[in-house]
């Protein structure tokens, strides 16, 4: 594979993972509204239950695709090694710990969380930096703030309704630091280990963390059996499920083709996404803060995939 085919198909990859996990957020969300999750108790039961089952779903969709490979067995082999220790690393970090903050903070502060936790890009970056060497370009840098800013300008007014709106923010900021984390060790992984059989093992092992440690831990069980006899949530936690799956597995493969700043920055377009479907489906309101920030964060990711100086450069020799 060429250095340029490479990098387009890390591109179209960050791409896609972007897309599929706005699709993920909506359906998750959709989920919510069903019993017994709506009605549930306490913070951290729904979305717990919710966030496992769909790590787990998203697991078995992926293990399907591995067993249809013959390439199964190489999941559980890829423990043995250091990469597939740090894939389990971020696996912990970046399931239960991102993603059930991400849900808590969705069900607290509705669709303004999607955008904060897109910041976790520019905290990939900086970890990627710090421990792995990968210096951003100071065009990654400034496209990476504009990232930033669109997050701040989308939350910029609390909107009304929104049951405790700051800790809703501070949940979506805590997933956006362990994704972060996720990414870099992904990155750090990439090389060895290919995104099928990493993000298999990803998904698995944050799936049943979650359900056979934290769901107990929070006193969810009954929560998740009425889940699993209610029937439609789960039918929609399924798809979700696999909308992670795609999601993740592109997010991998971007990340080792790319660079995780780069892999992260076009990941994070699922603010734009998320937002926009939640808009669309689920009667959020719209409005001038949520339409501004969007826009900017996709401007942001562009600048960081690309010169924008390319493009006149490309129409004067043309």
């Amino acid at each position: 594979m060429t250095v340029d085919k490479s990098h387009s198909i890390g591109i179209w990859s960050g791409i896609i993972s972007g897309l599929t996990y706005g699709i993920y957020t909506t359906l998750v969300m959709v989920a919510g509204y069903y019993e017994p999750l709506v009605t549930a108790a306490g913070l951290l039961a729904a979305p717990y239950v919710c966030s496992g089952l769909n790590d787990l779903f998203a697991g078995i969709w992926l293990s399907i695709y591995n067993i249809k490979r013959g390439r199964m067995a190489e999941v559980w082999q890829c423990l043995k090694t250091r990469p597939g220790q740090m894939i389990v690393l971020g696996s912990l970090l970046g399931g239960p710990v991102a993603n059930g903050a991400y849900l808590v903070g969705l069900a607290l502060a509705g669709a303004y969380a999607i955008p904060i936790s897109a910041t976790c890009s520019l905290f990939g970056a900086i970890f990627s930096w710090i421990f792995l060497k990968q210096r951003p370009t100071k065009r990654v840098v400034a496209g990476m703030i504009i990232c930033v800013s669109g997050a701040i300008i989308i939350n910029w007014v609390e909107p009304e309704g929104t049951k405790n709106f700051t800790l809703g923010i501070i949940c979506a900021l805590i997933a956006a630091i362990c994704w972060g984390l996720e990414g870099m060790f992904s990155s750090s992984s990439g090389e060895e280990l290919e995104p099928e059989i990493s993000v298999n093992l990803r998904e698995l092992i944050s799936g049943i963390v979650d359900l056979a440690i934290i769901v107990p831990a929070v006193k969810a069980l009954s929560l998740l059996a009425g889940t699993l006899q209610a029937g439609i949530p789960v039918i929609w936690l399924l798809v979700a499920g696999l909308s992670a799956a795609v999601s993740f597995l592109t997010w991998y493969k971007s990340n080792a083709l790319v660079g995780c700043a780069i892999g992260m920055s076009l990941n994070v377009t699922y603010a734009f996404w998320g937002v926009l479907f939640c808009v669309l489906f689920l009667g959020q309101e719209l409005t001038v803060t949520i339409v501004a920030g969007s826009i900017i964060i996709v401007l942001g990711a562009v600048l960081v995939t690309m010169n924008p100086l390319d493009l006149f450069r490309k129409n004067q020799s043309a």
